[in-house]
């Protein structure tokens, strides 16, 4: 019987969620917010924190792991670098598009830009068919940093 009331008591939790939840929803946008007893502060300006530490030290190797990876045509290195492990078949490609490329330099163009969990590191890469300057996405998974795609 313990079993049976607990289970009904999950349910009816569940369903009071799912009442409050689409109330939130089908609510129009240009309703008041409801009146409180009491007067809510004014805001307070906020300022962006600064970016951790860690993170700006993580971001700045993974950069530099990209940079590195491009130069020297290393696409299984690049390869560790995403978030998502890629197919052999993705990797022989990219392989494939970087030795056609011939020789390469590659570096940084300034800093990484790192805003929260994300962050953006600004590749510029000059060959025999050209320059291109290419911003890499950058972003935070699992307290792992990594090149998503």
């Amino acid at each position: 019987m313990n079993r049976a009331l607990a289970a009904g008591l999950v349910l009816v939790g569940v369903a009071g969620a799912g009442v409050v939840l689409g109330l939130l929803l089908v609510a129009p946008a240009g309703s008041p917010p409801p009146a409180s007893a009491t007067p809510s502060p004014p805001p307070r300006p906020t300022t962006p924190s600064a970016p951790d530490e860690a993170d700006t030290a993580a971001v700045a190797v993974l950069a530099r792991a990209i940079v590195d990876a491009i130069a020297r045509h290393d696409s299984a290195a690049f390869g560790k670098l995403t978030c998502r492990p890629q197919t052999a078949e993705a990797l022989a490609g990219l392989q494939r598009m970087w030795d056609a490329a011939g020789p390469v330099t590659a570096k940084l163009l300034a800093p990484p830009e790192l805003r929260g969990e994300s962050a953006t590191a600004k590749v510029h890469v000059e060959a025999a068919g050209g320059v291109k300057d290419t911003p890499f996405p950058l972003h935070k998974e699992n307290g792992r940093w990594c090149v998503p795609g």
